[in-house]
């Protein structure tokens, strides 16, 4: 059986920098941090107090009151980046046939802030159980798909995938696959994710996960940097429209990039922390590029998974060198996640966008906040330190690695 052939038609993003994909890649070329002081909650006893949150977001100037109030946030922010992305991709949904269109997406923790605000207000009011009928619809993760799908009444594949901070990879991966073996014409796919909330930040705090440079947020997240401390939290969501090249073509499409690889490992190893020799990392990108039939020295540009944490980004540097050897030098990287955070479960989706307007526009956003490499780490590779690079962008990879061991790396292909 020949694969179908499948392409990027629509972009949306909700993220810290940009409340649409304009704003967000404009910001991203600017070298915009996102971090500053929580506003979600006091956190004054915790040992960080910032993330990268959502600024001037106000879902009412999107969804009617009485829809976005059935929601949690997490479902929110993905009907949000959905709504963009169709508008972006031309498509009438109304003049398709909707069982021949899917959305799947990918979120670590789902509906925690409508499950963190039911228990203190069941604790605070003497155990008196005054629940909103509502409740498990905001906390189940699979609302988020399903909220999707009621809206636009989309009756083909519709589901949610958790890998912690790979599974938004896993549901662009999962997305491809169905339109490559024709079970679908057109998918909405992407992660969201709503998690700047006590019980996460207290949580990672207690693994040492966060970064707690108080003092500085907006340089805070640093990855490749000699004296960086943990990631700092994100959120917001991305949507990617994933549509079958023929289809694509009949209607005269915006083509932003073909999605021509995906791989998929676990490490195996630890719970939380990497392999050191990047096991896991070096299956799943030797995967997608076996996956795209495309040669290592062919890649141009990967956006890491660099997440300022000591070991992760090491071990990802050692990945990437197992796999690309010397062409690694010829190459260009960056993190995202220096400017946005760790949007945890949406961050493969909002990386992705990042690289098929790379490939539009022949540039890579810069890595912020690096004032000294870390000797560790490769030193005559470009990591984007000094601005953005000029340069063409003909094949991206991204790399989103979660805990539990989860790896994904996709491949995108200029559209030629």
């Amino acid at each position: 059986m020949e694969l179908k052939r499948v392409v990027v038609t629509g972009l949306g993003a909700l993220t810290p920098i940009g409340n649409d994909v304009n704003s967000y890649w404009n910001s991203l070329l600017q070298g915009v941090s996102g971090a500053d002081y929580i506003t979600h909650f006091n956190p004054e006893k915790f040992q960080t107090r910032f993330a990268c949150e959502l600024k001037g977001f106000n879902v009412l100037d999107y969804l009617p009151g009485k829809e976005a109030q059935r929601m949690d946030p997490c479902a929110q922010y993905a009907m949000v980046s959905v709504m963009e992305a169709l508008r972006d991709s031309g498509l009438v949904l109304d003049e398709m046939n909707k069982r021949r269109v899917g959305v799947i997406f990918g979120t670590g923790v789902g509906g925690f802030t409508s499950m963190m605000d039911s228990a203190y207000a069941f604790y605070s009011n003497d155990y008196t159980p005054r629940f909103s009928p509502y409740l498990l619809l905001k906390v189940l993760a699979d609302m988020v798909t399903g909220y999707i799908s009621l809206k636009f009444g989309i009756q083909g594949p519709a589901y949610v995938t958790s890998s912690a901070c790979a599974s938004s990879g896993n549901a662009i991966g999962d997305a491809m696959r169905l339109i490559q073996l024709g079970k679908a014409d057109v998918i909405l796919t992407g992660g969201t994710e709503a998690s700047i909330v006590e019980t996460a930040i207290g949580g990672f705090n207690s693994m040492r996960a966060l970064s707690t440079r108080n003092d500085d947020p907006k340089h805070a997240s640093r990855p490749f940097d000699v004296d960086r401390d943990g990631f700092v939290m994100g959120e917001g969501s991305g949507t990617l429209v994933l549509e079958e090249l023929e289809h694509a073509l009949a209607r005269g499409a915006k083509i932003y990039g073909e999605l021509v690889g995906v791989g998929m490992s676990a490490d195996a190893y630890n719970a939380t922390a990497p392999n050191p020799n990047g096991d896991g990392a070096v299956i799943s990108m030797e995967q997608a590029l076996e996956d795209a039939q495309i040669r290592p020295e062919e890649v141009d540009y990967i956006n890491m998974h660099g997440t300022s944490t000591p070991i992760g980004d090491l071990s990802e540097c050692v990945a990437i060198q197992r796999v690309f050897g010397s062409h690694a030098e010829e190459m260009v990287f960056n993190s995202t996640k220096s400017m946005i955070g760790h949007l945890m479960g949406a961050g493969a989706a909002v990386e992705s966008i990042a690289i098929l307007l790379s490939m539009r526009d022949s540039v890579v956003h810069p890595t912020i906040n690096v004032e000294h490499l870390d000797p560790r780490l490769p030193q005559y590779w470009n990591y984007a330190l000094n601005g953005p690079v000029h340069r063409e962008v003909k094949v991206g990879l991204t790399n989103s690695f979660g805990f539990g061991g989860h790896n994904v790396s996709l491949i995108y292909k200029k559209y030629e």
